[in-house]
């Protein structure tokens, strides 16, 4: 299962770019940059599906409409190769800033030769995809030779490419023809994985082979036999998303596995991100923990007060069973219903003193099975002596200290 949030940020030009982070349900291995193809957008099929195959495997994955396209702002007539790659290092600003720089970039199509334009300026990855992808910007003029013909008289002219209709501008000719790509590839200095269908009928897979060839090691090459250009299949997306996976985690760094210095007993919280989603991390176990979305967190995890609640729900419901189980009593199923509230007490003599507020907890305690009232009555005094209960209404001193590194 998969988080599917929309974010919004500004490219350089400070147009606001429309973008999707799909984000796994647990802790999270590293992030990705994903480039979707020319005239597409960040919501085509294909992409979407890369994405969250992706993210069920533990990998956040970013992609963006680029400017003029899908939701994002600008027109889309009056960009070009060049302000394609200003759009990419945009966003990766943005992840450095609310979320980490991508570990992985994966372009498809045009997508894909942005990607590896842009590579060298996104020092924290380590890994590039190209799918479907041509080995020069260039290559995107092959599907305009008659309307160029039209631009020797004309600012611009009307092309169609798939389903998206648009105006080729003069400006955007020059711009791809004085892009080499040769040069950016050879000096990468990054591992590359280069898919390409052999019946790609719009990127012939003759692009895959000057790109795999002008790169150098560790590169890898796979054909996606009986595969089109856009992946319809969704057979073949998943299979493109699954062995990326597998493929970059040699190459990338696993952020859950890394070891933290958490003993037995004890706990420790790291940031997800800059704002409320935190990893909490046990001697065997990581979960997440975050706010709603009404409260500006992203709803990935159980806030705070939840996961206090959790706690005590728990262990009401552990002990009960152990004690029952201990006396060999008839018992199918123990439900145990908790609510936080603050209520003010009766007894306070200023009605606005903030220390009048007491903290309740409600314990509801639903248990199916053949019990008589005496069996009962003896359960409701059990459900009161669960350790963690205990804690709560004893005396608790918390001790905090700060260890300082400075950045």
């Amino acid at each position: 299962m998969t988080t599917r949030k929309k974010i919004t940020f500004k490219n350089a030009a400070g147009l606001k770019l429309a973008a999707v982070l799909e984000y796994p349900s647990g802790p999270v291995k590293y992030h990705a940059l994903y480039a979707h193809c020319f005239s597409c957008g960040k919501d085509i099929i294909t992409a979407t599906r890369i994405s969250r195959a992706l993210a069920r495997q533990g990998i956040a994955v970013f992609r963006f409409d680029f400017t003029g396209l899908g939701e994002s702002e600008g027109d889309f007539d009056s960009t070009n190769f060049t302000s394609n790659v200003e759009d990419l290092l945009s966003a990766v600003a943005y992840l450095r800033e609310h979320y980490q720089p991508p570990q992985l970039l994966i372009g498809h199509s045009l997508g894909g030769t942005a990607v590896l334009h842009a590579a060298d300026k996104i020092t924290e990855s380590k890994a590039v995809v190209t799918i479907g992808s041509p080995a020069t910007p260039e290559h995107i003029l092959k599907h305009f030779a008659e309307e160029l013909k039209e631009l020797e008289n004309n600012e611009a002219v009307p092309v169609t490419l798939g389903p998206t209709s648009f105006e080729i501008q003069q400006q955007f000719v020059e711009d791809v023809q004085a892009r080499s790509t040769t040069e950016k590839i050879s000096d990468l200095r990054k591992a590359l994985l280069v898919f390409h269908s052999p019946i790609d009928a719009v990127v012939s897979i003759d692009e895959a082979t000057r790109i795999f060839v002008a790169a150098k090691h560790p590169k890898s090459f796979i054909t996606l036999d009986q595969a089109d250009h856009l992946l319809s299949n969704a057979k073949d997306a998943e299979y493109v998303a699954n062995t990326i996976a597998a493929w970059a985690a040699r190459y990338t760094e696993d952020g859950t596995k890394q070891p933290q210095p958490v003993s037995q007993g004890q706990l420790m919280v790291d940031e997800g991100n800059h704002k409320f989603l935190r990893e909490v991390i046990s001697d065997d176990h990581r979960w997440l923990a975050d706010e709603p979305k009404a409260m500006g967190g992203d709803n990935l995890g159980p806030d705070p007060y939840e996961q206090l609640l959790a706690s005590l729900g728990t262990c009401t419901s552990m002990t009960l069973r152990m004690y029952a189980n201990h006396k060999q009593w008839d018992i199918e199923d123990i439900r145990v219903e908790l609510k936080h509230s603050r209520e003010h007490q009766s007894d306070c003599e200023e009605p606005d003193d903030k220390s009048c507020k007491l903290d309740v907890i409600e314990k509801v305690i639903t248990i199916e099975g053949d019990l008589d009232d005496q069996q009962l009555h003896r359960l409701l005094e059990v459900a009161d002596r669960c350790p963690v209960h205990k804690t709560l209404m004893n005396d608790i001193r918390v001790e905090t200290n700060i260890n300082y590194k400075k950045g």
